[in-house]
């Protein structure tokens, strides 16, 4: 493969978490944007939704208001498109420009019209947020073919890529409007195949047998799922993350895509001579927040295990989590676990009492101790309700303690004040029992901080282990990788829970062994290693874009 990367002149990524963290398509893109940045410069733009108000401004985004100005000044955008220009604040602090779409609504039927007439997508049975993602997109497109046209940069010298389902409609208009700028299109997950998953039924065993378009039809997916199809064939380079979703893809869109695995940039870690300080401060607050909550005085080498992620009670695995925790239980180890669910739900604010309890420095047990937050659907949260359906009553009587942290841990939560990353090397495991899951950012950010994790070859981040070591183990590479099918939930919940009781009766000489494996994995997983498989990515769009353009 030519070396065209150093050709490219502009590099456009659009995203519907472009200064917007919502989950895991967040940590690619900003783990990634300082590799890119170090090659194309202010050539990269990112371009997110103003989602943003004076009220609510975006934690991410610093407006500049010197930036693109010229361009700025003579856009020329459509009604109802309105930009702002500046720097995600990130390693790398790339250019950002952030869309105001609210025109794009007033003439989407005849937008949709035209996607039927030229890619044949069908937006009849659209519901939900597919209006909000498609006028997003269709305004990104217009940004987008704006710049090209002010700097009139050959199209050639040009990138497009667009992410997820939500900016496929951005990719159809350019490839409509300026066919011969090179596009790439990348599901993290299809968003047919996440609905099979979330409707409970069998993925994996029955990939074979599922048709795309019939399930679509079946589960009230079409418009979806003929976008996110349209977008994989009509791109000049479909990608997606793994292996897994690559099969995924392929049976349920009929085209195979391009693997471009997800890395992780190490600068997010505490440098090695603040790691033991900001180890210390983590598991400080946390066993803080735990005696405060349940009134149990837990001793410094309490086993802090946790899970984390998107709140998707099944594809997630929090159902096996749970479940292994209670297995954990009934082992009756001598050491106290104390067992964390990491995971942003519907929060109603931090709960006052246990605010007054670490204010005042009070450890006694508060009524349903297990929630550190309130809940604005407590009986309907499924955590919630599996926790107290197993009955983990945090009253001492048990060596393991769950609680349930509902928020994001941005570092301003009201009970913890610190953000994921902070409390991360804390933790003495975590556990990511992965149903569905394309890659797998969590197991990876542990690792990377030391943390031993167990993942499953479900996952495209297991899968990737199991490639890249033989028979991984804690002591060899810091990662366990349990075998799940559709058909194996028990054994899986008894395998977890057997490989958490077995770091928990490990000695610590070990455990450090087993941190020290698991930063090495991490460091293959590194985004300069990684950053060879998108540049492939956008050789192919400009090969492939190129040979169409002579065929015409």
């Amino acid at each position: 493969m030519n070396n065209c990367e150093h050709e490219i002149e502009l590099l456009f990524e659009t995203s519907w978490e472009v200064c917007n963290k919502i989950g895991g398509i967040y940590t690619v893109l900003s783990s990634k944007a300082k590799t890119l940045k170090e090659q194309f410069k202010d050539k990269l733009i990112f371009i997110g939704p103003d989602v943003w108000s004076t009220e609510n401004p975006s934690p991410y985004f610093v407006e500049s208001h010197t930036l693109m100005r010229r361009w700025l000044a003579d856009a020329m955008l459509p009604e109802g498109i309105d930009v702002r220009v500046g720097r995600w604040d990130i390693p790398g602090k790339p250019v950002a420009i952030l869309v105001k779409f609210d025109g794009m609504y007033d003439c989407k039927d005849a937008a949709y019209g035209r996607m039927w007439e030229l890619f044949k997508v069908d937006s009849l049975h659209a519901y939900g947020d597919y209006d909000e993602g498609c006028a997003f997109a269709r305004a990104a497109a217009a940004v987008t073919e704006s710049i090209i046209k002010y700097y009139k940069t050959p199209h050639d010298k040009v990138i497009a890529h667009f992410d997820e389902w939500t900016t496929a409609m951005g990719l159809l208009t350019l490839k409509a409007d300026m066919p011969d700028v090179p596009t790439v299109f990348t599901t993290h997950a299809t968003s047919i195949g996440r609905s099979i998953c979330g409707n409970g039924k069998p993925l994996y065993d029955q990939l074979k047998n599922y048709n795309g378009d019939q399930m679509a039809a079946e589960l009230n997916m079409q418009s979806k799922h003929s976008l996110e199809k349209a977008a994989a064939w009509h791109a000049d380079c479909f990608t997606t993350v793994s292996d897994v979703t690559a099969d995924e893809a392929e049976q349920l869109l009929g085209i195979r895509p391009v693997v471009t695995p997800n890395g992780f940039e190490l600068n997010f870690v505490p440098a090695k001579n603040k790691y033991k300080a900001a180890r210390k401060a983590a598991r400080s607050r946390i066993l803080e927040v735990a005696s405060a909550l349940t009134g149990i005085s837990y001793p410094e080498d309490t086993f802090i295990v946790a899970t984390s992620g998107r709140c998707e009670f099944r594809n997630k695995g929090i159902d096996v989590y749970l479940d292994a925790m209670r297995e954990l239980a009934a082992s009756k180890s001598g050491r106290k676990v104390l067992s964390l669910v990491l995971v942003p739900a519907w929060p109603a604010g931090p709960r006052p009492d246990l605010q007054h309890r670490l204010a005042t420095g009070s450890h006694t047990r508060l009524s349903d101790p297990v929630l550190t937050h309130k809940l604005n659907n407590y009986g309907d949260d499924p955590i919630n309700r599996r926790i107290h359906e197993i009955g983990f009553a945090n009253d001492g009587t048990s060596a393991v303690s769950v609680i349930y942290v509902p928020c994001y841990l941005d570092g301003a939560d009201g009970i913890f004040d610190m953000t994921y990353y902070q409390l991360l090397p804390g933790l003495d495991a975590t556990v990511f029992a992965s149903y569905y899951e394309p890659w797998g950012y969590t197991p990876l950010e542990s690792i990377a901080f030391g943390v031993p994790t167990l993942t499953t070859s479900l996952a495209g981040f297991g899968c990737w282990v199991k490639d890249s070591v033989s028979a991984p183990t804690f002591s060899n590479c810091g990662v366990e990788v349990e075998t799940r099918t559709d058909g194996n939930y028990a054994e899986t919940v008894s395998a977890i829970a057997k490989d958490v009781l077995k770091l928990v009766e490990t000695p610590e000489t070990d455990i450090e062994k087993a941190r020290a494996a698991a930063t090495t994995t991490a460091a293959q997983a590194q985004w300069s290693d990684f950053i060879k498989y998108y540049y492939e990515a956008y050789c192919t769009a400009i090969s492939k874009c190129g040979q169409i353009k002579d065929k015409e």
